[in-house]
């Protein structure tokens, strides 16, 4: 009896680790520094926490690696994505602001007023922006999914992840256990590829 409760116990546990083993053997080989990413056309920046006075810490430091893609010439235009209503204080106008604040020219950086979740990003810059090849940016805990998911909408994608554990060490933590259980709802995502939530999102419907 011991030995079949192991056996279950055990076969539970590879089965729920299965989808985040996904999401790294996906993004495998595509997660680089600024230094080594190959050149791809658009960065796609994803959102994360605005505050009432610009971006919080961790998507300043994703923001700030988009400058820097663009100053070396590792990609040549910006696309942020966020969900930009009232009560998200809205990331993409913040995420706008703060690259030309930070040298980035204006007429490089595109908003997707509408990426509420990491699949709706990832299949708008399929569809409605036409982007087939872009380098994603995010922390480095979110990256794997962010890299299997954009390969799963159809795009050469490649990223960059910020490491911010010496900077943000609770968040970062918080976001590498939180990885664990959204592995699961990006593998049902990719494989169901359903439509992103629609963009006339109500305020009220958040």
């Amino acid at each position: 009896m011991g030995i079949l409760i192991a056996s279950i116990v055990a076969g539970a546990c590879a089965l729920a680790l299965a989808p985040y083993a996904w999401i790294h053997l996906a993004s495998a080989g595509r997660r680089r520094t600024v230094d080594a990413v190959p050149h791809r056309p658009v960065a796609v920046v994803l959102g994360a926490a605005a505050w009432n006075d610009g971006p919080s810490p961790l998507l300043a430091r994703r923001l700030d690696l988009a400058v820097r893609l663009v100053d070396t010439g590792k990609v040549d235009r910006v696309i942020v994505s966020g969900d930009n209503r009232e009560v998200s204080r809205r990331e993409t106008d913040t995420m706008t602001d703060y690259l030309v604040a930070h040298g980035v020219p204006a007429h490089l950086v595109t908003a997707d007023p509408f990426g509420y979740r990491t699949w709706d990003t990832c299949a708008r810059m399929r569809g409605p922006f036409g982007v087939d090849a872009a380098t994603m940016v995010t922390q480095s805990f979110h990256l794997p999914r962010t890299v299997a998911l954009a390969r799963a909408a159809g795009i050469d994608a490649v990223g960059v992840g910020d490491p911010s554990l010496g900077a943000r060490r609770r968040s970062t933590l918080i976001g590498y256990v939180r990885e664990v259980g959204a592995a699961a709802k990006a593998l049902k995502d990719a494989v169901l590829r359903p439509e992103p939530l629609r963009a006339e999102l109500s305020e009220s419907d958040s």
